[in-house]
């Protein structure tokens, strides 16, 4: 059985990743930690900025998977080394997965009070008008 799809039109040739990412990004959109901001900060300039409070440089990992920009965050688990009376901040693990258009480029990232700030680059879109001769 085959599933219907809006990109089965004739007129939508080369468009079957298209398909797929948005499979993909349809997984992510239930997942609410940790919240983030997606800023437009400049003309060809995206940030993306996560709360990460209680996370140190060494518990993240930012890494590009295709065209996926993967943020992974683990804390230590400390419940052996402390006697808590009570504990409300768990020490809890993260994915956050958002998918990148073809050719942006991660340009930095970098941690300040509790927020990881990832910019990302945009390129410049180039018009390429193409003649092709009949033979």
């Amino acid at each position: 059985m085959s599933r219907m799809s809006i990109f089965n039109s004739p007129f939508l040739l080369g468009f079957d990743q298209l398909e797929d990412v948005l499979d993909k990004v349809s997984k992510n959109a239930g997942e609410g930690y940790p919240p983030y901001n997606i800023e437009h900060i400049a003309d060809q300039t995206i940030r993306i900025t996560l709360a990460v409070a209680g996370f140190a440089r060494e518990d993240l990992d930012i890494s590009l998977e295709g065209s996926q920009l993967i943020i992974r965050g683990r804390q230590k688990d400390d419940a052996g080394e402390k006697a808590y009376l009570h504990r409300g901040i768990a020490a809890r693990q993260f994915i956050r997965k958002f998918v990148l258009a073809d050719g942006m480029e991660v340009s930095d990232a970098f941690m300040e009070n509790g927020l990881l700030h990832i910019d990302l680059e945009r390129p410049h879109a180039e018009e390429l008008v193409r003649t092709v001769p009949i033979r």
